[in-house]
């Protein structure tokens, strides 16, 4: 498609079509993530629960990493981090229960394909890249590509350090978990621009000019 935008054709979505593509994405993520480890071997021992590792260094690097996200929106324009509204559109007027279960599926089959499927074959620096550009929104941000690209860097380091799959995992869930929660509050927004309120289904949202 000519000048593709994934912004764009987002906003033609409902938010309830909008969080089932989502959805549907981890669920072709895992499938994904699946097939490769079962032709590349993947060895169960990397998937294993270990207190220290997945609590301080999981869900540490979680709160480090959201409190360096509020400081850079204290600091920098928003219009840097502004990815169009589409993150304010998942997780607005989302109950806690509704968040918890969509940054868990998305954290587990992230992470599942990235880290356990694709860095092993590809290595740390392009899986992080690779991490970054199928986040298609960030690519034309330049702030917002290097924070994914850093982002999957640091959750790929612990992978890497640890050896266990569920660190990176337990990271990456609490990071969404909080930032989504933040989000649906009102108290962390970017977009300069604001959308009607939810169909509840189907039907179109237009962007107030």
């Amino acid at each position: 498609m000519k000048n593709w935008d994934q912004a764009q054709l987002i906003r033609q979505m409902s938010d309830r079509e909008l969080r089932t593509n989502i959805y549907i994405s981890q669920i072709l993520f895992f499938a994904a993530g699946t097939a490769i480890m079962w032709f590349a071997g993947f060895d169960l021992n990397k998937f294993r629960w270990e207190s220290f590792n997945i609590i301080v260094l999981g869900a540490g690097t979680a709160l480090a990493v959201v409190i360096i996200n509020l400081l850079l929106h204290k600091w920098m324009p928003k219009r840097y981090l502004d990815d169009g509204g589409i993150n304010e559109r998942i997780f607005r007027s989302v109950p806690v229960w509704h968040i918890a279960v969509l940054t868990a599926v998305i954290s587990f089959s992230e992470e599942w394909l990235f880290r356990g499927a694709v860095q092993p074959l590809l290595g740390l620096s392009l899986t992080s890249i690779l991490f970054a550009v199928l986040h298609v929104r960030y690519i034309k941000k330049p702030v917002l590509f290097s924070a994914a690209v850093l982002l999957s860097f640091l959750l790929g380091y612990l992978y890497q350090y640890t050896k266990n799959l569920l660190v990176p995992m337990t990271a990456h869930f609490f990071i969404d978990f909080f930032l989504g929660l933040l989000i649906s509050k009102g108290w962390l927004t970017t977009h300069p621009k604001s959308y009607p309120i939810e169909d509840n289904g189907g039907g179109t949202h237009e962007e107030h000019e």
